[in-house]
């Protein structure tokens, strides 16, 4: 990956819907290499919009950590992913199996969906942290001072 591909990288970071023309305005880099660029990697998984889930009435965030037995985990797993309440599902290790991102509208149903959890699968172990405020999200390769 070269400078050119890291700048078009980092705009996109900034702002994903930025019209190719004003990147290319910016950057010095032609729209058809840019376009090239874009289309021609695997880099990019999915464009998607970050919400303000407190003002969609979802005041409850929390990063969750399970450990499941054995047998269940594979089951945990796929419920997890399927799951409404769950953002974004992890894999993790230090002792535990699984790291999510729930967000509910009050603490009462995050409680609720633990004591769910622990009602349909065998959790061994479980740990949360609430999310308090976002300080920085999604911005690891967004500088654009490249």
């Amino acid at each position: 990956m070269n400078q050119k591909d890291l700048k078009i990288l980092a705009y996109l970071r900034q702002d994903a819907r930025m019209p190719l023309t004003n990147m290319s305005r910016k950057t010095g880099i032609p729209v058809s290499t840019i376009f090239d660029r874009i289309k021609g990697n695997d880099i990019i998984l999915k464009h998607t919009s970050l919400l303000n889930f407190t003002k969609l009435g979802y005041n409850t965030r929390a990063h969750i950590s399970l450990k499941a037995n054995r047998e269940d985990k594979e089951a945990l797993r796929e419920f997890l992913s399927k799951h409404e309440s769950v953002n974004s599902l992890y894999k993790i290790n230090n002792g535990f199996d699984f790291m999510i991102e729930g967000i509910f509208k009050q603490i009462n149903d995050m409680e609720s969906f633990l004591e769910m959890l622990e009602s349909k699968f065998k959790i061994e172990g479980k740990q949360y942290y609430f999310i308090i405020e976002d300080l920085k999200k999604e911005a690891f390769m967004s500088n654009i001072n490249l």
